[in-house]
């Protein structure tokens, strides 16, 4: 046990890095701590001629010019947001812009708005969004609700703690504990119904259960691993991912339930740039950069229309 002066120095520390962190990535023309390098992301070539008039997705996209994407703004290496350009970067944005370009549209052109896991299926329904890409786990109850291309990459749920944090290993070790994840998200609910015991705190997006782990406000912060990396990256010396991945968290791509032309044809783009290495250079320049090797990329799941 820490003594209350050694736990209140710790809190006060905690907090200064934090406001280091949050000062360095959002102070105006200030790049982020870390991140993809804008020169090292690949190009993706635009398809000519593309046609697909059976999506009403792609025909209204066709129209405007540019597809709109949502995505998250607040995950390190997969999707985040620069507070003073207002640019997306990381893994999941640049599967969007290959996607486009797949459907021939210049990916130069895409207009990514930022959606909360909970409202990302209404995002979909109303068309405020012609495809989602972040982190998004296929299940079959969101196939109820939405379709989804891939997946892309397979992900698990982890832990995130603070770096002296020696008493949870695992999810076995929740008991008791303040454990923060995304309202609506898919690790909340695997910690609701498997660990009971734990004391569950749910905001908007995961940069603010991080902020509040560095703040000792939590103990822990859940979702899946890719996510989770890609924060410790950032102060490596503050924050660890501890134990194994327990799940298994296919991350696809959102259309319309409907629009099962948009889906496929997603999915051919899908394999067509994994066989490219179009899929590799886009992980090795940005989740890549967490120090993890690209894993090979998971089978795709052509479920049948419906």
């Amino acid at each position: 046990m820490r003594t209350t002066t050694a736990r209140r120095a710790a809190r006060t520390l905690a907090a200064l890095v934090l406001t280091a962190l949050v000062a360095s990535c959002g102070k105006s023309g200030s790049p982020p701590v870390k991140g993809p390098k804008p020169e090292q992301l690949p190009k993706y070539q635009v398809a000519q001629d593309f046609q697909l008039p059976q999506s009403g997705t792609w025909k209204k996209a066709k129209r405007r010019g540019h597809f709109v994407v949502g995505a998250k703004e607040d995950q390190p290496y997969l999707g985040e947001k620069d507070p003073a350009t207002g640019k997306y970067s990381g893994f999941d944005i640049e599967i969007a812009k290959m996607m486009s370009a797949s459907l021939g549209l210049d990916p130069k052109g895409i207009q990514f708005k930022t959606i909360a896991s909970a409202n990302r299926e209404t995002a979909l329904q109303n068309g405020q969004i012609d495809y989602y890409v972040g982190t998004y786990t296929i299940n079959d109850n969101r196939k109820k609700l939405v379709g989804f291309g891939g997946p892309y990459y397979m992900a698990g749920q982890g832990l995130l703690v603070r770096h002296d944090e020696d008493d949870i290993k695992g999810p076995q070790d929740l008991d008791g504990k303040r454990v923060c994840s995304a309202a609506g998200s898919t690790p909340y609910q695997r910690i609701q119904k498997d660990y009971p015991k734990a004391t569950l705190v749910a905001y908007d997006t995961y940069s603010v259960c991080v902020d509040n782990l560095l703040t000792y406000q939590v103990d822990a912060v859940t979702t899946d691993d890719a996510i989770l990396i890609g924060y410790a990256a950032k102060v490596p010396d503050e924050l660890k991912v501890v134990g194994k991945p327990f799940s298994e968290e296919p991350y696809g791509i959102g259309v319309p339930r409907s629009d099962n032309a948009l889906r496929f044809a997603l999915d051919d783009a899908l394999a067509a740039r994994e066989k490219d290495g179009d899929w590799k250079k886009a992980y090795d320049a940005t989740l890549g950069l967490s120090g993890v090797p690209a894993p090979q990329p998971p089978a795709i799941d052509r479920y049948p229309a419906s």
